[in-house]
């Protein structure tokens, strides 16, 4: 019995390939988008705490900068003062969650919340890439 020779360029591989393909920019879609709306809801959670607690902006620095130290001993990374100040500005530039556009991914936003012209971030905001991985 001869042995069975498959080809890189085989129509079965190259199936196999988009599959495969699909896949993980599915995965990657879907990891974007449950960020971008967990960090939507925790930035609403510290606004609705500033809010309710009746804190003006150097009791809010105290309060993300000691919830920062909370976070980031039981969490772990991702929990900077900068990045719940990008969290909580992400809920009040966005109010409206269902605007969030899952072709940006927190950077693109990151990027944007820099910008202080609420049209010139739009602007900009319309012009970004479309979030995509490339695989090496």
């Amino acid at each position: 019995m001869k042995p069975v020779i498959i080809n890189e360029d085989d129509d079965l591989v190259n199936q196999i390939k988009t599959i495969i393909g699909q896949a993980r920019h599915n995965v990657v879609a879907a990891v974007n988008h449950e960020l971008l709306y967990s960090y939507w809801h925790i930035g609403k959670l510290i606004a609705d705490r500033e809010r309710s607690g009746g804190m003006n902006d150097t009791s809010a620095r105290s309060f993300i900068l000691a919830l920062s130290k909370v976070l980031s001993s039981e969490l772990g990374r991702g929990f900077s003062r900068s990045n719940l100040f990008n969290m909580r500005n992400f809920y009040l530039n966005y109010p409206d969650v269902q605007t969030l556009s899952g072709h940006l991914n927190w950077s693109h936003y990151c990027e944007l919340l820099a910008v202080s012209d609420k049209d010139a971030r739009s602007f900009l905001r319309k012009r970004m890439p479309k979030f995509t991985l490339v695989y090496p």
